[in-house]
């Protein structure tokens, strides 16, 4: 038995080393040199390097004078990257239905002369419940709002709009998106 039992813990041995260390040592080496920016959470910057959240991650906004995002489903608070999920509350289920009635309620209150149709992406959660983005139609039926608020001229909040919609990646996979984070930093005049 011993003849079979120390090869084995040998093996197990190198295996662990090798996969458990090693090979992370080199991935996590060469991310930093490759992408140093990607390979540490694709963080925003202000001018004076302190991190004002991730391109990846959704922040809460819900001040009239900022564009909001996804509504997010984690807990204990929104947007808790410790704890990405989804509401997992199904289309039929008397729950759902009362969140998105209630989170259509807030939009309407909060832009009450809007006469566009509300988003789906407004009123539901992502999967994760983390989602940075809001589709270009989101953000068109946010403009009037935000322009009010700041009174600034919405032609340039819809120039801003413009700048922060990401295109499809690689030209082909997915759908155009507007960061939300970057945008509101962009109003704000955070110099990044």
């Amino acid at each position: 038995m011993y003849t079979h039992l120390k090869p084995a813990l040998l093996m197990l041995l190198v295996w662990t080393v090798l996969t458990g260390v090693a090979y992370p040592l080199v991935v996590t080496g060469m991310a930093q040199v490759i992408f140093p920016g990607k390979a540490n959470g694709s963080l925003i910057k202000d001018a004076q390097g302190k991190a004002l959240g991730s391109e990846l991650i959704g922040q809460p906004f819900s001040d009239p004078k900022h564009f909001w995002g996804r509504p997010s489903a984690t807990s204990p608070y929104p947007y808790n990257a410790g704890a990405s999920s989804g509401s997992n509350l199904g289309p039929t289920n008397p729950a759902l239905a009362d969140a998105v009635q209630s989170r259509i309620q807030t939009l309407k209150e909060a832009d009450p002369g809007n006469p566009l149709p509300i988003p789906v992406d407004l009123v539901t959660a992502s999967g994760s419940g983390l989602d940075p983005h809001i589709s270009p139609a989101a953000a068109e039926y946010q403009i009037n709002r935000v322009a009010k608020a700041r009174n600034m001229n919405v032609a340039k909040v819809r120039e801003l709009v413009e700048e922060y919609t990401e295109s499809r990646q690689w030209l082909m996979f997915g759908e155009p998106r507007v960061n939300v984070l970057g945008l509101n930093l962009a109003l704000d005049g955070v110099v990044r």
